[in-house]
Order: C-alpha cells, then structure tokens, then sequence
C-alpha cells in the first residue's frame, strides 16, 4: 500500500521555529483524532514522519514568535471537550456581525479597503502582497509547497494537503501551477481548507488561472476537497465554497467538493479572548479530526 502523507500549510502572521510550531500542531492533531477515534490516533501518533510542514512564514515576515505564547494556550484549550455556551454566543455576536458585514461590502467593492480597521485590515494587505508577487516570495513560497508535493504525486503517493486560511491559497495557487504549467502527474487524494478565504471574490479575481476558461482556469490534480469554517471566522467570510467551485466537478476534474461549516466552533482562547480562526482550534475540532481519520483508515 503506497504510503500516505500530510502536507500542512499554515496561514498568515510570523510563526514559531518551523521544529517547535509543527510539533505543538501535530500534538494538537493526534489529541483532536484521539478524541473521535483512539485507535486511529496511535496509528497516525506513530507515523509522525509522514507529517510535513511548510516552513513559509518566515522568508514572508522575516520574523518569529515565541513558541511559549502559544503552548499555554494550547494546553488550556486542551483541556475542553469542546466549546461553551459562552463561546458559542460570543462567536455568533452581533459585533463579529458588524465585522463581517463591513468585509462582505469590501469584498464587493475593494476600492473600499480602507475602511477595514485592525486584523482585517491587516489580513488584507498580507493578502494583496502575496498577488502581487513582491520581490518574488509568492513564487519562493509556492517552490517551497512544489518540493515537497513533487515526488509524492510522481510516486503515486496518498497525500492530504490541509491549507489554513492564507495556506490555503498558497495551496490552490500551487496545485494550479503545478497541473497546467508543469503537467505533473498524480492527484492529492484529499484537499482540506480550514478557515479559508477562498470565497472571497477579491481572492478568486487574484488566484492563478483566474483569467482563463473552463479546465484551464482551475487545479485538476485534486481527488476529493472538503472545506470546514467556524462561524465567527471573520478570515472565512465566506464559508460556503461548493457554489465557487462546483464548476470543477462538472469538468470532472474534481471528483467532489464539500462545505461541512454548519455548526463548526473553534474554541481556541488566547489573551485577546475567543479566537475563531487559530489554527489548532481547528485541528482539535472533531468535525476536522473525523475526517482526517476517515482518510487515513480509508482503503480507497
């Protein structure tokens, strides 16, 4: 049986060092997958050589965090068996309603960017630096994704490739580049996009292949892509993709794309409160943790 590989891209904002970071996510992983299936968790706990992390935060920000102001938060959520009544009304509060109101008019009309205030704010410039291709680090980060993706698809590999948020466009950018310029072989058997702003219109108009026409405008070397969002993921404005998308399975260059963003929390806490994007309070939710479980016990 060819053996199967999980390609993690992360999202936007500097990141610990790249050894430290992956650990505390895989932590996070195999406890999320514990938590729906204890024993696919010791099987997968044991593979840990078939988790691969792109390292692209800081050739992007030049810059790192500290890992020890993640851990203690990641511990603390840990210790929830899932989000509270508190958490849940808070991500539904009308002030992320608001947020999400005022994205939705940028996102139809970007000349209006700068009533963006804060994180989003800030989301959007990152953003727009990466389309931009500044000093070539869009194409730098999609080579580092290219290496790693490569050899597993030539092979004929099982790879899960899971972009979070920004990740999540550098993986549909690369996964586009690498079927129609460079024609190479193989499929990733299941692509997951957490927390992705790959509704956006803003996004669509700037991803590659975004100029061209019917099999030519999207990736045709995915299998299966499932897209999970939390309400109150102001990143996520748009946490439906199938409608975007849909287009690829009548091509048949998809086999199928689904939306599971109905009643999903992330319930990750740090010192600004609830934080409904952060990276591992997806990966400890068990609407994420059942479907990496199914994919790894699978025997398609």
């Amino acid at each position: 049986m060819n053996k199967r590989h999980i390609v993690y891209v992360p999202g936007k904002n500097p990141k610990p060092p790249a050894n430290l970071h992956q650990n505390l996510l895989w932590q996070t992983m195999i406890e999320g997958v514990r938590r729906v299936d204890p024993d696919v968790a010791d099987d997968l706990a044991s593979h840990d050589e078939y988790f691969k992390f792109i390292n692209w935060n800081y050739a992007y920000y030049q810059s790192r965090e500290d890992i020890e102001t993640h851990r203690p938060w990641v511990e603390k959520m840990m210790e929830k068996g899932g989000p509270s009544e508190k958490d849940i009304q808070q991500a539904r509060a009308w002030r992320h309603r608001l947020d999400m109101f005022m994205y939705n008019t940028v996102d139809s009309s970007p000349v209006l960017l700068r009533l963006l205030r804060g994180k989003l704010k800030e989301t959007a410039q990152d953003t727009n630096r990466y389309f931009e291709n500044e000093d070539k680090i869009a194409s730098h980060i999609r080579e580092q994704l290219k290496e790693e993706l490569r050899p597993l698809l030539e092979n004929g590999h099982k790879v899960l490739l899971i972009g979070h948020s920004m990740g999540s466009i550098i993986c549909y950018d690369t996964l586009w580049a690498l079927s129609n310029l460079e024609h190479l072989p193989g499929k990733v058997d299941l692509f997951l996009t957490l927390g992705s702003p790959l509704g956006m219109n803003y996004v669509q108009s700037r991803l590659m292949g975004h100029h061209m026409t019917d099999e030519h405008k999207y990736p045709s070397n995915i299998r299966y892509w499932i897209n999970i969002a939390a309400d109150g993921d102001l990143i996520a404005l748009d946490r439906f993709l199938v409608n975007d998308y849909k287009r690829m399975v009548e091509l048949k260059l998809l086999d199928a794309i689904e939306d599971q963003s109905e009643g999903v929390y992330n319930y990750f806490h740090d010192e600004d409160g609830l934080n409904c994007h952060r990276s591992y309070g997806y990966l400890i939710n068990h609407r994420v943790s059942q479907v990496i479980a199914n994919w790894w016990q699978s025997t398609e």
